[in-house]
């Protein structure tokens, strides 16, 4: 897109105004959304520290309770990444909208090398906000298969559980 072109143009300044601002947007929501699978992490990991604590290692459920830690900080180190990715394309679509801002009142005022400055560091800002966002998204798919793993061993282990229990009860 030419100078001129964006100067007679109200909506392309219009859009890059508007499409970082819809993107950090959909960024909070992500980045709140992790804040609370943190969240649940960090609370599991709680209820199997204190099952731990309440067992001793002779126990034959401690084992079974133990496993389980691992897995856990492996998720909330991934999802901490994820977290910190979705903060700092937030800091950078916020970024990529007030350097557009910059570069249409360079536009206004008629100064071309700002304009192209700013319209440079506004595609360099939303690009890196946009590998940033990207990256988060295949850490939180990565956590997510953990977790449903997790939920499938706990789920095979239960029944037999479950059935033990009311064998000794029979």
């Amino acid at each position: 897109m030419q100078y001129n072109a964006v100067a007679g143009n109200p909506f392309a300044v219009l859009t890059a105004i508007v499409a970082p601002a819809i993107l950090t947007n959909a960024v909070s929501v992500l980045a709140l959304a992790t804040s609370n699978r943190l969240a649940r992490v960090v609370d599991r990991t709680r209820v199997v520290a204190a099952e731990l604590a309440g067992l001793g290692p002779e126990n034959p459920d401690y084992q079974k309770w133990a496993v389980q830690l691992e897995p856990l900080q492996v998720r909330a180190q991934m999802l901490l990444k994820a977290l910190r990715l979705f903060y700092a394309a937030l800091g950078l679509f916020v970024a990529s909208a007030l350097v557009s801002v910059g570069g249409s009142i360079a536009v206004y005022y008629d100064q071309k090398f700002s304009f192209e400055a700013a319209a440079a560091l506004a595609v360099l800002t939303g690009a890196s906000a946009v590998v940033g966002l990207a990256a988060g998204c295949m850490l939180m798919v990565r956590e997510t298969q953990m977790a449903v793993q997790s939920l499938a061993e706990e789920a095979k282990n239960r029944p037999r559980n479950h059935h033990a229990a009311q064998a000794l009860t029979s």
